[in-house]
């Protein structure tokens, strides 16, 4: 890619990458800690509805704190500083900003930062994944009317795995499946804060010590997270999901090649050509061995029997067959990673995965029996987890988005396990989020799907 000696140039010319920073949190603090160490890469503006943690983002990560003093976005600029502010909208105005990274994690903040950025020319690097899941093919349709790139951030593991997909076919390989691995038991899907941290081993005091978030790290743990990712993923890479959606089997790396091939060769797969996620855990609670927890794969089929012997030639592990085989990546590393996505879009002009169709969906599903009146309370929470289902049901049936079912209340009783309907809340048609995401339904139409 030349992606560092693209860098230098720029460093070397007195022209470093200009970028922007929403949301000062664990992601952005990651990537902080590592664009202090790349030359070429000015962090001209940070901006955090709390301009302290921020602040203590910076020290944290060994800033000097002369370096980040700056009076403006003007100052910044001249002086190579960096400005922070809790105004987001003074970020994206700022003169010079080339790239702005949007980790706020609020759906609809994020639609409405990268709206703002393209009619700035501003790329933008979407480690919001909530957001592109709500509506990624219609936001990269508009950078690109834009004439700005709009990318999925590197480190996350949806960007880390679409670039595996894009090795396997560029090498001519079918696609079997595509995904991580993940920390998962059924009951997890009825999870809460209040609950999440037995599951973690912890007490509420050691997580609170550690300024560990119960929603968020709820929302890993429930399902929601894998929903929303795979949907990404699905809608980047053009594959489909099982109408049941995921089913998180139980898997370790030496198993892969077994496990992610379709049902109809003795897999686990609906389908060739679908997302999946799988279990560190087996279904009894025990810890599957070896397993790929935090890391992300790639599965794939020879297309001929030539192929079938080169793998046998070469060492490639598969299944028993011969036939499939997984290419994994045991972990993936974060904001720390994220500067080869901020690189890439500023000097290459390319993302490094991006949302080209409507297929898949995360909606909101009940934790619990939910009555009339009740406020869903979104991603992590009380009330609902995020399930994966093929856009074209989500569309059918007028399912809620995962990323719209904070703060509306239900005006039907939903039974536990029921997915919940647009027509079960009361929302707010004229809200920007939810016009953006109509709009992109009847831009990227996903008809009556593939089952």
């Amino acid at each position: 890619m030349n992606l560092y000696a693209m860098l230098q140039a720029r460093a070397e010319g007195g022209r470093p990458l200009r970028v922007g920073l929403i949301g000062a949190g664990k992601f952005g603090t990651m990537f902080l800690s590592q664009a202090r160490h790349t030359k070429g890469l000015h962090v001209m503006c940070i901006a955090d509805l709390d301009v302290g943690r921020a602040r203590a983002a910076l020290a944290a990560t060994g800033w000097p704190q002369e370096s980040y003093g700056a009076a403006s976005a003007a100052k910044a600029l001249d002086e190579g500083s960096t400005f922070i502010t809790d105004d987001a909208d003074a970020l994206i105005n700022a003169g010079g900003l080339e790239v702005v990274i949007e980790a706020t994690g609020v759906p609809d903040i994020g639609i409405a930062h990268a709206l703002k950025c393209f009619a700035q020319n501003r790329h933008v690097v979407m480690v919001n994944v909530e957001a592109d899941a709500l509506a990624g093919p219609l936001l990269a349709a508009r950078a690109a009317a834009a004439g700005v790139v709009y990318s999925m951030a590197y480190g996350d593991q949806p960007a880390l795995i679409a670039e595996q997909v894009d090795w396997a076919r560029a090498c001519g390989f079918d696609v079997v499946a595509a995904g991580k691995g993940t920390k998962y038991l059924p009951e997890y899907n009825q999870s809460t804060p209040d609950t999440v941290w037995d599951h973690y081993g912890l007490t509420p005091e050691q997580a609170a010590t550690s300024g560990m978030n119960s929603k968020m790290f709820n929302s890993f743990l429930d399902g929601t997270k894998s929903a929303i990712e795979m949907a990404a993923v699905a809608n980047a890479c053009n594959l489909t999901p099982a109408p049941g959606g995921l089913k998180f089997p139980p898997c370790g790396i030496d198993d892969l090649a077994q496990v992610l091939k379709p049902e109809s060769d003795g897999g686990q797969l609906h389908h060739s050509g679908t997302v999946e996620v799988i279990s560190s855990l087996e279904r009894d609670g025990g810890d599957v061995l070896r397993d790929l927890r935090w890391g992300v794969f790639v599965s794939f089929k020879a297309p001929s029997d030539y192929v079938e012997r080169c793998f046998r030639e070469y060492g490639v592990v598969t299944d028993d067959s011969g036939r499939y085989s997984v290419l994994y990546r045991p972990f993936h590393l974060i904001g720390l990673e994220l500067g080869i996505s901020v690189i890439s879009a500023g000097l290459l002009g390319q993302p490094t995965g991006v949302a080209g169709n409507f297929l898949a969906d995360a909606v909101a599903t009940a934790k619990r029996d939910l009555g009339i009146g009740e406020v869903l309370d979104g991603e992590g929470g009380f009330t609902v987890y995020g399930s994966l289902v093929p856009a074209a049901d989500s569309h059918i049936n007028g399912y809620l988005p995962i990323g719209l079912a904070s703060g509306v209340p239900l005006n039907t009783a939903i039974p536990a396990g029921q997915p919940i309907r647009f027509a079960d809340v009361k929302i707010d048609e004229t809200s920007q989020a939810v016009l953006f995401r109509r709009q992109m339904e009847a831009q990227f139409d996903p008809g009556d799907g593939p089952f």
